[in-house]
């Protein structure tokens, strides 16, 4: 058969990429045509998504598929979730979309709390509490900018937004929308009864569509810019840790996965929501996932505690790569201390190597004094966590996983990925690094029919890429 050509477009909360895929019937190969930074703008104390740089840069992407005669015939767009953007009746942005990390949702959780209690908002979504669920930044500008929400006439989630800037076409799509708790798990509806409870007005929410809609064709003016295509754009399963479950390599229906990067998406598939009172207790989450699948799982902080780290070091004038402080942890006595990851205060930018300190100190362990022992410090309290989670499902589930598929950037770290094994007590299969961009392609393959469903996409991929 003829190459396909496909271009996805994955979008991180630190960097963004246009990879292009190309499928010859038996392995899907792909070339990345561009990346860029994806930096957060704090202004007057918001911190934003600098939004239309980002779609600045998307355009910089299709323009290279034509200049470089890569004759695309899909375009997908893959993003972080939970964030969002309000426009007005005329189709406008009334703000830049604020970035999750901003401070305006600190205990916004307590302030909704009139409005439902969090066992009732668990009962309906099955959405894990996390304080920047979409449900309570709608929450945050209804109390403190109440004006712009009457204005606003659509809530659009950041994938779903550049899919419009894109095409002119406007539509909410399953997977990224269900990160927010603002659907209903069983029905995979819009949770009504709990929005108009909180105020938010149900003009906000369009027809939800699934992975694999056609959304349009680029707009005339946005092909002025990026020279002539013929190349749909589609809705794929958008929010980037469904793309990344896509392209997970396995045939087996029992499996535990870990996306692993800024966050650490720890979990199973299911074929129905897992909502009881075990789940609330254990705080696991009912995400959408590609054709017809639930995402069971576990947000945990993940390399994020090490990215920021990194930052921090960088602040005082030492530069480190990421091989550099695997070395150094590989240096450093083991087992000395432990943080839990998803502790709030390691929720914000800022010193976190002194917060870990911190940590250790009042919870009377080894204080972390050297880069190294900070990173091994969080290494371990990594591998930890997902043995928790591990068990965790193991105790909530009927699932009997042989094996952890870890998939995305976090599978760099052989370090990590042994840790993992060694504190689960089974093997892990690291790979594909680009699981995210995989599975946004192999959605579109599934769209043109190249993939007839989900075990079929995960034979190509497991085709395709080498796994450790």
């Amino acid at each position: 058969m003829a190459e396909q050509k496909m271009l996805a477009i994955d979008l991180g909360a630190s960097s963004g990429r246009g990879i292009v895929g190309s499928f010859n019937g038996e392995i899907l190969s792909l070339k990345e045509n561009h990346r860029f930074s994806n930096d957060p703008v704090i202004v007057n104390g918001r911190m934003h998504w600098d939004i239309l740089r980002i779609f600045h840069e998307i355009k910089q992407s299709i323009t290279k598929t034509v200049l470089e005669g890569d004759h695309i015939r899909s375009i997908g767009i893959d993003t972080w979730g939970v964030d969002y953007a309000l426009l007005d009746e005329k189709g406008r942005m009334l703000s830049n979309p604020i970035h999750y990390r901003d401070t305006r949702t600190n205990g916004i959780v307590s302030y909704v709390d009139r409005f439902f209690t969090q066992k009732e908002l668990y009962a309906q979504t099955g959405i894990q509490c996390m304080n920047f669920n979409t449900i309570f930044q709608l929450s945050a500008d209804l109390r403190d900018d109440p004006e712009m929400v009457q204005r606003a006439a659509r809530m659009l989630n950041i994938p779903d937004l550049l899919n419009y800037f894109l095409t002119g076409n406007m539509a909410n799509e399953y997977t990224i929308l269900s990160t927010g708790a603002l659907l209903n798990a069983v029905e995979r509806n819009y949770a009504f009864d709990l929005i108009e409870r909180a105020g938010i007005p149900k003009r906000l929410f369009g027809t939800i569509v699934q992975p694999g809609t056609t959304i349009g064709k680029l707009l005339p003016q946005v092909q002025e810019e990026t020279g002539k295509t013929d190349a749909n754009v589609l809705a794929v399963a958008s929010h980037d840790t469904a793309s990344a479950v896509i392209a997970v390599p396995t045939q087996e229906d029992d499996f535990l996965f870990i996306s692993s990067g800024t966050w650490s998406l720890m979990g199973t598939e299911l074929h129905a929501p897992a909502i009881n009172d075990l789940t609330a207790e254990y705080d696991f989450t009912n995400e959408g996932g590609a054709c017809g699948t639930i995402r069971f799982l576990k947000n945990i902080m993940g390399l994020w505690l090490i990215q920021e780290s990194r930052r921090q070091w960088r602040r005082e004038g030492q530069e480190y790569s990421f091989a550099q402080l695997e070395a150094l942890a590989r240096e450093c006595k083991p087992l000395q201390c432990f943080v839990n990851p998803d502790d709030p205060s390691f929720a914000t930018p800022g010193n976190l190597p002194e917060r870990i300190r911190e940590y250790c100190r009042r919870t009377g362990q080894h204080v972390p004094e050297s880069v190294g022992e900070v990173v091994r410090c969080i290494y371990e309290s990594l591998a930890l966590k997902y043995r928790y989670t591990a068990e965790s499902i193991q105790k909530i589930t009927a699932l009997r996983p042989k094996v952890i598929y870890v998939v995305g950037g976090g599978t760099k770290d052989g370090f990590l990925s042994q840790m993992t094994a060694d504190a689960c007590g089974m093997p892990v299969s690291a790979g594909p690094e680009e699981a995210t961009a995989i599975g946004n392609l192999m959605m579109q393959m599934m769209a043109a029919g190249e993939a007839a469903d989900l075990k079929q996409a995960r034979a190509i991929v497991a085709a395709s890429f080498e796994r450790k």
